[in-house]
């Protein structure tokens, strides 16, 4: 049964994000995801403000529930960038465009220790109305919403 592992801030749970998540359920199937969910330590080195640990957890525990149907999940809290990835066996990691540098070099420090790889399963940005990755930056920055609607005008 496949073990899967995704992570990331969830700071806006955006359609990029939901991505992501839905494909790592598909991959897991009747196996398992660990969703690895940036600290509110980590998350406020950024230079804006993120919602704390426990809203961010809320919502992706209620997204979660409506695409899992019964599946077996768990959210680590991540103090680190790498999680578990270097101890832990996993058969995919799931990353995007952004994160794929951090899955490979989860890679390379896991060849070092002797570890079997994890597949590395790339989801491409989703895009926004305007053909521009989805992100919280642009979602905090009141260009767009959740699902990429342009919130004040053409930004084309």
């Amino acid at each position: 049964m496949p073990r899967v592992v995704v992570g990331g801030t969830f700071e806006c749970l955006h359609d990029g994000h939901r991505e992501l998540l839905r494909k790592a359920f598909e991959l897991a199937g009747e196996g398992s995801v660990d969703i690895g969910l940036t600290s509110d330590e980590m998350a406020n080195k950024r230079p804006r403000h993120v919602p704390d640990y426990g809203t961010r957890e809320g919502k992706l525990i209620e997204y979660i529930r409506k695409i899992a149907e019964g599946q077996e999940y768990s959210i680590i809290e991540l103090n680190e960038p790498y999680g578990k990835t270097l101890t832990k066996n996993y058969d995919y990691i799931v990353v995007s465009p952004e994160t794929y540098p951090v899955a490979m070099k989860i890679n390379k420090l896991r060849a070092g220790k002797g570890i079997q790889k994890i597949n590395i399963v790339k989801v491409d940005y989703v895009l926004a109305d305007d053909e521009k990755p989805i992100s919280s930056t642009r979602i905090v920055d009141g260009e767009i919403d959740i699902h990429g609607h342009l919130k004040s005008g053409d930004r084309t």
